[in-house]
């Protein structure tokens, strides 16, 4: 089997305001589709960020039911002329960098958490590439 992508990308938070204040107001992600106390979606680039309340997704019958609790991580990429950009952007609108780290290809990518406590990651494009012999 060859998959072109991860499409959707799914999260939990009960509090689906808190979710629509930092992901669309602070990062600014285009917002889809949103049903107060069911569901809030986002459009990251070709991809999709699901964000459902777990009280409601629990007890769902179609699509399955599905519910979590713990701090998920994902990473949003962004081109490597924009990285140091977006990282000055995220502590500019008051958010905490939690980490940082170099990987093999010399690149850095950084950390921060969301309201819900899930942990994400700004990564350059090409990051998980092999580095130059």
């Amino acid at each position: 089997m060859r998959f072109q992508q991860i499409k959707e990308t799914c999260i939990y938070f009960h509090d689906l305001k808190k979710a629509k204040d930092f992901y669309h107001n602070l990062l600014e992600l285009p917002i889809i589709s949103y049903v107060p106390g069911k569901h809030i979606f986002f459009r990251t680039g070709s991809s999709v960020l699901l964000c459902f309340n777990p009280n409601d997704s629990r007890k769902k019958q179609s699509p399955p039911p599905h519910a979590v609790e713990g701090k998920y991580h994902f990473a949003l990429e962004v081109t490597p002329k924009e990285y140091e950009t977006h990282k000055q952007e995220i502590q500019n609108k008051g958010i905490t960098i939690i980490d940082k780290v170099i990987w093999e290809t010399g690149q850095e990518s950084f950390y921060f958490e969301d309201p819900a406590g899930n942990v994400l990651e700004i990564v350059p494009e090409g990051i998980r590439d092999k580095p130059n012999s």
